[in-house]
């Protein structure tokens, strides 16, 4: 089955140092970028993350040091990159969780303010896990009757989540092809920022989602509690966690000063 889309929609795969959003860095990047009349562009690139990969990475996805050492760094390709996906919706497996979270960390870094807010998010590996429960290659013998090759490859990986969508929308008559459909199945919740730190409760208002605070609205926290902003800001939170505190802190300082 085809997919119906009203906007392209940018299937993505980072391989990376490891598996923390804060921290770790992208080695290698692909992205398959499909537009409403069907057509399919590629972008595909390795990334020098400056610093060294741990061996232990490098066992899974086979990328050295010596593979990217003269790869451009992400803040070279940055604008390419954010022009390729601008207005694009975006997908991928375990993508909500992983690498999106990580693709935003990485922008900041380069000072690139590109707006995750404007568009919805398919996570493959969600609709699989709520209808099967399997890992990419399963889910690609499973759906496709097709071994995965070169898995953890990139491109092979970006490529197989694609066709598995695809095939899960021919499986799944009760699966809409709609992407606004197909992003609020792949939600686990209403997230504010990837982490899940920052969530909306029933009245849309923004939450906090762990710590003392929790199920606590952000703004009257901050109103309250003025250093526990501060705190967050100075922890080991993600960049883009940080980002959307700030609006909100930003937001409200505004309604005071009315």
């Amino acid at each position: 089955m085809n997919l119906n889309i009203k906007r392209s929609l940018a299937f993505i795969d980072l391989e990376t140092t490891g598996i923390n959003v804060s921290t770790d860095r992208i080695v290698e990047l692909s992205i398959l970028k499909i537009s409403p009349n069907g057509k399919e562009e590629w972008m595909c690139t390795r990334v020098n993350p400056e610093m060294p990969i741990p061996p232990k990475t490098t066992a899974i996805h086979g990328i050295t040091d010596e593979d990217v050492v003269n790869a451009p760094v992400f803040k070279e390709i940055a604008k390419k990159l954010s022009a390729f996906i601008e207005g694009c919706d975006l997908a991928g497996y375990n993508a909500i969780k992983f690498d999106i979270p990580l693709l935003a960390e990485e922008f900041l870094r380069a000072d690139i303010d590109f707006n995750f807010k404007k568009r919805r998010y398919i996570d493959v590996q969600v609709i699989f896990y709520k209808k099967e429960q399997r890992t990419l290659s399963a889910a690609y013998q499973f759906y496709c009757n097709k071994d995965l090759h070169d898995a953890h490859s990139s491109k092979a990986d970006t490529a197989a989540t694609y066709e598995v969508l695809k095939s899960q929308l021919d499986r799944y008559s009760d699966l809409e092809n709609d992407v606004e459909k197909l992003a609020d199945f792949s939600s686990f919740n209403n997230n504010v920022d990837f982490a899940g730190r920052i969530i909306l409760d029933e009245n849309g208002v923004e939450i906090f989602n762990f710590g003392k605070h929790k199920g606590k609205p952000v703004e009257l926290v901050f109103n309250e509690e003025p250093a526990y902003y501060a705190w967050m800001m100075n922890g080991d939170f993600p960049l883009y966690t940080k980002k959307i505190l700030t609006e909100i802190k930003l937001r409200s300082f505004g309604k005071s000063r009315k």
